[in-house]
């Protein structure tokens, strides 16, 4: 009884085991079918199962993996769950090539695959290979379909070591299995819901966009505007790589003239030149005109010409959609959709989407043209009403003409618009008097011309207010005499009106176009002839004006001589006043203001020629409000004969001459300048007599000027002769001393020259018998009597200081061929004329000469030369005379510091103190500053007073004691830089701290 009991208590225990296995299953299927009704999100679905399934079965790993509908059985695993110590799975690509044959139609006949162990369940070495890559000893395979097809698989993988699959495990996996299939299809269901619910939405968006779209393109905005929105929103909602409007020209050419690109794309509006697509040319527009459209979603398989898909390379598109845009009937252009980064297939309703806008577009293009008309000849009403409302307000015709040419031209754009005027003295022949021309064609005003075969074949027609259009002057059978004149002035087409004065012929309105050809529309041709008969209008205004005014004129010159005799009686009186004065400033003063008041003018000048016929004004009376013209400066007058200018200068005079004896002096000026004035005969004898009277008083005057003159220029005379006197002798006594200097220099030079080259000879001979002497002593015996003579002389001290000796006077004379060279320098008897020189040794040679003034003495210490010199070029100019200056400014800064010093000593002499230390300096510099040599002296003496500085070059001038100055040495060196040397030399001081000459000459003298 034992034993049977044990064997049902194990039963007991079993079966108990077993169903709390079950329980557990039930709970994990139940929670699995739960959260594939809570949740619509496969990855959750498989997250969730994995985990419980892997935790319900203690498995080393569980997994979902999905097959690859595309490719050969090839897929990954998209989730998993597996313990620690075991690799990932997840994502790895995993490509069995014997699973189609071996295991495919099974798993979806609903098979399922447990195996215990991989290594004895016989499988293909292929398959172990690949489950042992995941460390798999034991694994349980049920497959997951989707709407019959076999979708993936659910792999419980045993790692650690083999397992036996109980029946109750494989039946859970397969029920798992069988819910996660429901969950698949419920997710492809939901997928295929929401992709067609997003259709649904992009149908209305896009219905939303393309309705906002023609909203705008309906809107009155400018078509610009309309093409920049249009191309950008359409590229927005088709999301394409490029959106562009083309438009065709008269041949079938075209260009983009707007589109929106995304970044990274050339641009083509702008950039590209005009298309000529050879197919759209040869039928003239191809299917477009037949409002098809053009759809090709891989440029390279869709059987382009090679040509036609050169094209879109160059536009860098790989595919494009294009719908026509017919404005009315007409083909305007193309609208396109481009994808250039990769093919792209095409859906109906983005073609349909983009024909919409094309046909939006062309009714805009055609509201826009209308428009367009509309306000061209509201701006043709509006250009003749101006025209209209100027020739009213204005009675000058050549203002008319120019505001009539210039509003015309801008109006109907042509390139030339100008005003023809026939003579009526001659046959048909004139000239363009008014005209306004673009900057790129010829002006034709002031040219004659002369057709002779006008007056044959377009005289009556014109007289009879005809209006002659030509689109191209060479279409028409015109006489090539027409031809010919037209082509002088550049006219491809042209349209002419008459201009009728009182039912005559007067003239022509001519509309000129140069570029190119043109069709004269009826609208233009209309309002060309009503500008016409306005201008007729102001013809015909302007003869009855001047008839007017020729009245006027009759009356007032009635007027006129009422007023002459009074002028007369004024001519008396000042010409009275003219002899009252021989002063003749004021003689010209009273002159002009008398004169304008005589005359009524608003100026009266005098005018002065010079010897070479310029001249200037240097009198003149005027009335308020404008400037005088009495100027300084020499002036050539050239406004009697032509001015345009009519503020300053007078737009009308007269005048007379002004005689002194028989000679012209000047001229006496009426100008009237506000407005042209007809000058009578006795207006112009009246200004003639002022002026003969004029002669006289200038005459008068001159004489007594002259006498005036005469005694000045005496007294002048007398003091620039005692100047000049003692500028000679002061000049004599310079170049005495150069001649002495040069004479001393002359015969101190040949025997110093002498001494100097036998010196050399004289070294050698002494150094060969030293040598002679050194030799004899060492090699022979001396005698007794030779020895004792040797040392009584001391030989020793004679063969060293022998030598010295000779190098002591070779120095010596090359100091004196110095000095002698410096006096040459100095005196350069033989360099009167310009010569170029070099500055520093003039400077260096007036330093040497007076060197013994520099050196200390028993009255001062000595005095330091600091020199400064620049590399300077050689300067031309007259070398002694320079050298004068240099020594009268150096003696002068020496007598400067010499009194400095003196001063010092005695203030410390009254003092009982011990003189200080005083420094005494002379600076000399030199640069060049642009064309000019500067030279500046300088020393530290005790300055020059203002009173005294302002007076330093004045002839006599001195502030030295009896003998020791005469006042002409800075007088001579200024004449000798300023006059001789064309340049400048300034005094600058300041008392107390020195004086600084300054010399500027020209380095190109």
């Amino acid at each position: 009884m034992e034993p049977n009991s044990n064997l049902t208590k194990n039963q007991l225990l079993l079966s108990s085991v077993q169903l709390q296995e079950q329980l557990e299953q039930q709970k994990a299927l139940a929670s699995v079918i739960v959260r594939i009704r809570e949740s619509l999100d496969l990855e959750t679905i498989f997250q969730t199962t994995v985990i419980q399934v892997r935790q319900l079965l203690n498995a080393d790993r569980v997994a979902v993996f999905q097959f690859d509908l595309e490719k050969d059985w090839e897929g990954e695993f998209v989730s998993e769950d597996v313990a620690l110590g075991w690799d990932s799975a997840l994502g790895l690509k995993v490509y069995d090539h014997c699973f189609g044959k071996q295991f495919a139609a099974s798993y979806q006949q609903g098979r399922v695959q447990a195996v215990a162990d991989i290594y004895q369940a016989g499988l293909s070495d292929c398959h172990v290979a690949i489950l042992s890559k995941f460390q798999v000893q034991a694994n349980l395979i049920v497959s997951l379909s989707r709407d019959k097809e076999l979708w993936g698989l659910l792999c419980i993988h045993q790692c650690s070591q083999p397992r036996d699959w109980k029946e109750s495990e494989i039946e859970f996996i397969r029920q798992i299995a069988d819910h996660l299939t429901v969950a698949i299809q419920q997710a492809r269901h939901l997928h295929q819901v929401q992709l067609q619910s997003a259709k649904l939405a992009q149908a209305a968006q896009r219905d939303q966009v393309i309705a906002q779209i023609v909203d705008e393109i309906r809107s009155p905005l400018d078509i610009e505007t309309i093409f920049k929105t249009t191309t950008q929103e359409i590229r927005q909602l088709l999301q394409a790589d490029r959106v562009a409007i083309f438009s065709f020209n008269p041949d079938w050419s075209g260009s983009f003239v707007a589109e929106s690109i995304a970044e990274g794309w050339t641009p083509l509006v702008g950039v590209q030149p005009a298309i000529a697509d050879t197919y759209l040319q040869q039928t003239q527009g191809g299917r477009y005109v037949h409002n098809q459209t053009f759809t090709v979603n891989d440029i390279y398989q869709a059987g382009l010409a090679n040509c036609h898909v050169t094209l879109l390379e160059q536009f860098q598109a790989k595919a494009f959609a294009s719908a026509p845009i017919l404005q009315g009937d007409q083909l305007w252009g193309v609208i396109a959709a481009y994808q250039n980064a990769s093919p792209r297939q095409w859906q109906s309703y983005e073609v349909e989407s983009l024909t919409k806008i094309g046909t939006q577009i062309g009714v805009a293009l055609r509201h826009h043209k209308l428009l367009a008309h509309a306000q061209y000849q509201a701006e043709q009403q509006k250009t003749l009403t101006s025209v209209i409302t100027r020739i009213r307000e204005s009675l000058d015709l050549d203002t008319i003409f120019q505001t009539t040419v210039t509003e015309a031209r801008q109006m109907l754009q042509a390139d030339r618009v100008a005003v023809f005027r026939f003579d009526s003295q001659k046959d048909w022949e004139g000239e363009f008097i008014s005209e306004d021309v673009v900057p790129e064609c010829n002006s034709v005003i002031a040219e004659k011309v002369y057709d002779y075969c006008f007056g044959e074949n377009f005289a009556t027609l014109y007289a009879q207010g005809r209006v002659n259009a030509i689109a191209d002057i060479y279409q028409g059978k015109f006489p090539g005499c027409y031809i010919q004149i037209l082509e002088k002035f550049q006219v491809r087409a042209n349209m002419i009106a008459p201009l009728l004065k009182k039912g005559e012929l007067w003239g022509l309105l001519c509309i000129h176009q140069c570029n190119a050809p043109r069709d004269w529309q009826p609208s233009e041709i209309e309002f060309v002839s009503q500008i016409a008969q306005q201008l007729g209008v102001a013809l015909k205004q302007d003869s009855y004006l001047k008839q007017v005014q020729m009245q006027v004129v009759q009356l007032a010159q009635a007027t006129e001589r009422e007023k002459s005799m009074e002028r007369q009686e004024l001519l008396a009186a000042t010409i009275d006043k003219i002899r009252q004065s021989l002063d003749i400033k004021t003689i010209f003063r009273t002159t002009t203001q008398a004169v304008r008041e005589l005359l009524e003018v608003e100026r009266v000048a005098i005018y002065r020629f010079n010897q070479d016929w310029s001249g200037k004004f240097v009198a003149d009376s005027f009335k308020d409000g404008w400037k005088p013209v009495v100027q300084a400066q020499p002036m050539i007058i050239e406004t009697f004969e032509d001015t345009d200018d009519d503020n300053e200068l007078p737009r009308n005079e007269t005048f007379v001459p002004i005689r002194e004896g028989e000679k012209l002096w000047g001229l006496l000026v009426a100008y009237q300048n506000s407005q042209p004035r007809y000058w009578k005969d006795e207006e112009i004898n009246l200004l003639a007599q002022v002026g003969v009277q004029l002669g006289i008083a200038i005459q008068q005057a001159e004489l007594l000027e002259q006498t005036k003159r005469q005694t000045s220029e005496l007294t002048q005379a007398l003091q620039e002769l005692k100047q000049t006197q003692t500028r000679l002798i002061q000049g004599e006594k310079m170049a005495g001393l150069g001649q002495l200097l040069a004479g001393v220099a002359h015969e101190i030079n040949n025997p110093i020259s002498f001494i100097f080259g036998n010196l050399i000879h004289l070294t050698e001979y002494t150094q060969e018998l030293l040598n002679v002497v050194k030799l004899y002593r060492q090699n022979s015996s001396l005698l007794p009597t030779v020895q004792q003579q040797i040392d009584k002389t001391d030989l020793e001290f004679l063969i060293e200081d022998l030598p010295k000796t000779l190098e002591s006077m070779k120095v010596g004379t090359e100091r004196i061929c110095e000095i002698v060279l410096s006096l040459r320098n100095f005196s350069r008897t033989d360099e009167a004329e310009l010569k170029p020189v070099d500055i520093h040794e003039g400077l260096d040679s007036t330093l040497l000469i007076l060197g013994h003034r520099l050196k200390n003495n028993n009255q001062r210490p000595a005095l330091e030369i600091v020199k400064e010199y620049a590399n300077l070029p050689l300067i031309e100019c007259y070398p002694a005379q320079l050298n004068q200056v240099f020594m009268n400014l150096l003696s002068n800064s020496i007598d400067a510091l010499e009194e400095k010093f003196k001063t010092f000593q005695e203030k410390s002499f009254k003092l009982s103190q011990r003189c200080p230390k005083i420094p005494l300096t002379i600076w000399i510099s030199t640069q060049a500053v642009k064309n000019q040599i500067v030279i500046r002296i300088a020393d530290n003496g005790l300055g020059i007073p203002e009173e005294v500085r302002s007076h330093i070059f004045d002839p006599f001038f001195t502030t030295k004691a009896i003998g020791k100055g005469t006042g002409l040495g800075l007088s001579i060196s200024y004449q000798i830089i300023v006059e001789k040397h064309h340049g400048q030399i300034k005094c600058s001081s300041k008392s107390g701290e020195g004086t600084e000459f300054l010399i500027e000459i020209p380095s190109g003298n």
